[in-house]
């Protein structure tokens, strides 16, 4: 199966800067991710598709109406339109590197060195096209790897009519890096009664399994006076703040520490004076009695504070990010098959796996559609070592392309 063109293609949505914002509160958090929207919306309508929306929110919808004459759902791919806050991604300028001889990848911007000691998946790519940015940027392959592959799969079925597939709705989501995503969109609105994001990793990878996912938000309200004149009076909520940081695990129980199916609490932001701080902490575990006992330890620690600094007010508060679409998943079975049967079509061994993290799938997913993960070949999303072969992306699209037929019946 062929796809050619795919390199250029991804490419061409790569240079577009579309790194969207924590701190923002408009939707989507940045207006230069319109910017890819609407090329995505008029490459759509050249392909031929109907139906073809930028909604006022960011999003962009799409109709490829089936060739069967008989009754066949509707599969709904799914990708996003932003890359993370993390890195810039402002000219990022990809680059090739052919015949990959799986040592390590020298970039020539800011000393970035992409080691084979620490990536050894990379050294499975010996022989492959990799590729990279230049150091100065991420890559973007979060996800515009997966952009670039549903539409590249779209073109392959578009231009061979006979080749079986049901309804798809193409939907590209802004602001999923920032987890809204799904924020300003209804399962209605998509109007599918399937669907897969194609925001993954590894080669094979399909991941029907989320963290769940919740942020206390902790603000400690102190008492501040002159300094000069403070004695018995003050009461700094800086100090307080860090004493109750302090008695978080530093051996265990987060991010740095953990891998597979441990949970964490992981301290993001903190900020404020000697009246009032603030802190938010995500709380991660693959199950939500797991999520409760993390909410729990911290809400002991608060009461603690509260009870050493009567003239303090602590306030605590548990606000709920999404769940494991395990939950949704596993009543629709036939979903994660048939994406393990596509994998196979293409002759690429299936790896199911799970997310530490989430995706519009998960929350999409609680909405009423169940909606697993597909790999799309990058790595080391979010950092300037990011990388993807060529190959694995062309695979990617490949069993995209196997999945619709499976679904066409």
């Amino acid at each position: 199966m062929e796809f050619p063109g795919i390199l250029e293609r991804f490419f061409s949505y790569v240079k577009i800067d579309t790194q969207s914002s924590e701190e923002a509160k408009n939707f989507p958090s940045t207006e230069k991710q319109l910017n890819l929207a609407k090329k995505m919306q008029e490459e759509l309508k050249n392909l031929g598709l109907e139906a073809v929306e930028l909604t006022k929110w960011g999003y962009v919808l799409a109709t490829l109406k089936t060739n069967q004459d008989k009754d066949v759902p509707t599969i709904a791919l799914i990708s996003h339109l932003d890359t993370s806050p993390d890195v810039s991604g402002e000219n990022v300028n990809p680059m090739v590197h052919k015949n990959y001889d799986g040592k390590d990848i020298v970039l020539p911007k800011n000393d970035v060195v992409i080691k084979v000691e620490e990536n050894p998946y990379l050294k499975e790519k010996t022989g492959k096209t990799i590729i990279t940015s230049d150091g100065s940027t991420l890559l973007g392959a979060d996800d515009k790897a997966g952009i670039t592959e549903i539409v590249s799969a779209l073109e392959y079925l578009i231009e061979n009519p006979d080749f079986p597939r049901p309804n798809i709705r193409v939907v590209f989501t802004p602001d999923e890096e920032v987890g809204r995503g799904t924020e300003h969109i209804t399962a209605a609105e998509i109007a599918a009664d399937y669907g897969y994001t194609v925001d993954g990793e590894k080669l094979g990878e399909v991941e029907d399994e989320t963290f769940c996912a919740d942020t206390v938000e902790i603000k400690v309200t102190g008492v501040n006076v002159h300094p000069g004149y403070a004695k018995n009076k003050l009461v700094n909520s800086i100090k307080i703040a860090v004493e109750i940081i302090e008695q978080f695990p530093k051996d265990g129980m987060s991010p740095e520490t953990t891998e597979k199916r441990e949970g964490y609490i992981h301290p993001y932001t903190f900020s404020g004076g000697s009246e009032e701080t603030n802190i938010k902490v995500l709380i991660r575990d693959f199950d939500e009695q797991g999520l409760k006992e993390k909410e729990d330890f911290i809400k002991k620690i608060v009461d603690t504070a509260s009870a050493k600094y009567p003239k303090a007010k602590i306030d605590f508060n548990v606000v709920e990010s999404y769940r494991n679409m395990k939950l949704v998943l596993e009543k629709q079975p036939e979903v994660l098959e048939k994406a393990v049967k596509a994998i196979e079509l293409s002759d690429i061994e299936p790896i199911k796996n799970i997310i530490r993290g989430g995706t519009d799938g998960a929350r999409l997913s609680f909405m009423g559609l169940p909606t697993p993960n597909l790999f799309t070949g990058g790595s080391n999303f979010h950092s300037r070592q990011e990388w993807i072969a060529l190959e694995d992306m062309q695979k990617a699209a490949e069993v995209i392309v196997n999945l619709m037929k499976l679904w066409a019946g």
